[in-house]
């Protein structure tokens, strides 16, 4: 692995490291697991289908991938890097703003609830 003094930044560095990570196919594979290596191969998948004009739904039937993942992978190919939709929820999440004034809870019916074709109706 190259020496992080070579660099001028930790970024170039990384990228340096990953670069002869992917030169070396016994390396990846001990760095990886069979869950890494499974979701990068569906992401590379889903990326292609993306590409090629598939809708969410049609390529999440396919492949079993998240409408959020397919988000996040549509937006990685704009910004130039992928973030997980954690990683994005976590800076660009919309705080709760409190004015105050609280919701007023829903009593909890009383008597013995009993289905019916009309619904839950709660028996005294």
């Amino acid at each position: 692995m190259p020496l992080l003094a070579n660099y001028p930044s930790r970024e170039a560095w990384e990228i340096a490291c990953w670069k002869e990570v992917i030169k070396h196919e016994e390396l990846l594979q001990l760095l990886t697991t069979s869950y890494d290596r499974h979701n990068i191969a569906m992401r590379a998948v889903a990326l292609g289908s993306l590409a090629s004009g598939k809708s969410y739904r049609e390529i999440g039937k396919e492949f079993w991938i998240s409408p959020q993942t397919l988000s996040s992978i549509k937006k990685a190919t704009d910004e130039k890097t992928y973030r997980s939709y954690l990683e994005r929820s976590k800076k660009e999440r919309k705080k709760r703003k409190y004015d105050g004034v609280f919701e007023v809870r829903r009593r909890k019916p009383k008597g013995t609830p009993k289905r019916t074709k009309y619904g839950i109706l709660y028996m005294p």
